[in-house]
């Protein structure tokens, strides 16, 4: 099989994993009785991320080869996912928070490393292939956000959102991948056997890279923009759903289908990746993320000033502005890490990015939109249905703003080296 074609359905099954769940798991909790602890469960996906991703990576770079590596995460991520399933399906309503947030926290914990680990495998592969990264891995990636988008229609059409099921599905498509590494090319680990010291040996090396003044202001401000990645995954579902406590608003298509109309987001994702290349060749690493900044703040605002009846298009138009806000950052600054470092800790670098964006910045952006959040709104039970209801247009407001800030900020402050990326 092409190497292409085999990476893309790597990246197919990687990202269908997490759709299954993402963007409806707000739903459940809210069903749950937990809607004013969601935040938490989003955070968890983000304190992993602080030292799962790097420690797994040096792993990766050292001891166990890439491809094995995220095959043996996503075993593990698939039983613990199934077993906070099955501890929903027979707890129900009576479900205690500890029982699931536990599973769910053991399940994200071993997920959240394989998201760089796949970057690792397939720079890995196309660079042993003699192919270019910045051209040839963004057309791959696309279709990461293909599978991500599948399994949210899947989850929406099912019936899905507000049940436990979105947790199994999840879980058989870990497995299938873990099978499916087994297919995939081989990447290289250092095996030296020159003497080394403590931080080489434990693949620590990669954060050596503070060292470097645009890399310190780089893995900062990814941070910083990493504090608004997974606000819309956690919120936007219980957002568009509280619409329905509105007679209004109750029977329009996003209400009924709300995944459906999120999956737009990734609908864009799609268009958007294949972007990459031509700006970043053009434009450099600055520009690019400073468009991803700028887009963070329509698609916040567009939330606070959209409805499901006649406003709809703003929410529409915020589904497309994802696909620039999210891509251009993750995407770009995946890129942006692989050119600015040795081989020999590429894994581990790409690890101590998802640390600054999905581990330390997701923890705090999900954290305090929570508080945000359970200010401005409230839980109500209307006709035996849970919504969040309150001022939800203060809570984006607020997000937009963050992100305007640190849009203005990185403009002053970030001076890449240009040749860096081309």
């Amino acid at each position: 099989m092409n190497l292409k074609v085999r990476l893309a359905l790597m990246n197919f099954l990687e990202f269908a994993v997490w759709g299954a769940y993402l963007t409806s798991m707000g739903r459940y909790l809210g069903n749950l009785g937990m809607g004013s602890d969601i935040g938490l469960f989003y955070s968890m996906q983000g304190i992993v991320s602080i030292f799962m991703p790097a420690m797994v990576g040096i792993i990766a770079d050292r001891w166990i080869p890439a491809q094995r590596m995220l095959g043996l995460c996503h075993l593990l991520a698939a039983c613990f996912i199934a077993a906070t399933a099955f501890y929903g399906l027979s707890a129900g309503e009576a479900s205690s928070f500890s029982v699931l947030f536990g599973l769910y926290s053991l399940s994200v914990a071993f997920y959240m490393p394989t998201l760089a680990l796949s970057n690792a495998v397939a720079y890995n592969a196309l660079t042993q292939a003699g192919m270019d990264t910045v051209k040839d891995f963004p057309p791959i990636r696309v279709f990461g956000t293909i599978g991500f988008i599948c399994s949210m229609w899947f989850v929406d059409l099912m019936g899905f959102q507000s049940n436990q099921n979105q947790f199994f599905t999840s879980a058989v498509i870990g497995v299938v991948l873990f099978l499916y590494t087994f297919s995939l090319p081989s990447c290289p680990i250092s095996k030296g056997g020159e003497q080394k010291s403590f931080v080489e040996a434990f693949g620590l090396k990669a954060f050596t890279l503070f060292k470097r003044k645009e890399m310190a202001i780089f893995f900062v401000f990814s941070m910083m923009l990493g504090v608004s990645l997974q606000i819309t995954n956690g919120f936007a579902n219980p957002f568009i759903s509280s619409f329905a406590s509105m007679p209004e608003f109750a029977d329009t298509f996003g209400v009924q289908h709300a995944n459906i109309l999120i999956s737009l987001s990734q609908i864009s994702e799609t268009c958007c990746i294949l972007l990459i290349p031509f700006f970043m060749k053009r434009y450099g690493i600055k520009n690019v993320m400073l468009i991803a900044m700028f887009a963070w703040v329509l698609r916040f605002g567009l939330f606070a000033l959209g409805n499901p009846g006649s406003g709809v298009w703003m929410f529409v138009l915020s589904m497309i502005v994802y696909g620039v806000a999210f891509d251009f950052f993750n995407i770009s600054g995946s890129l942006f890490v692989d050119k600015s470092t040795e081989l020999s800790i590429r894994s581990s670098a790409q690890g101590l990015f998802m640390l600054m964006t999905n581990g330390i910045g997701s923890t705090i952006g999900t954290l305090a939109a929570q508080a945000v959040i359970n200010h401005y709104t409230t839980g109500q039970v209307i006709d035996g249905v849970f919504y969040t209801v309150g001022d939800w247009s203060s809570c984006w407001l607020i997000f937009a703003g963050y992100a305007l800030f640190t849009g203005v900020a990185f403009a002053l402050v970030f001076r890449p080296d240009k040749a860096m990326i081309k």
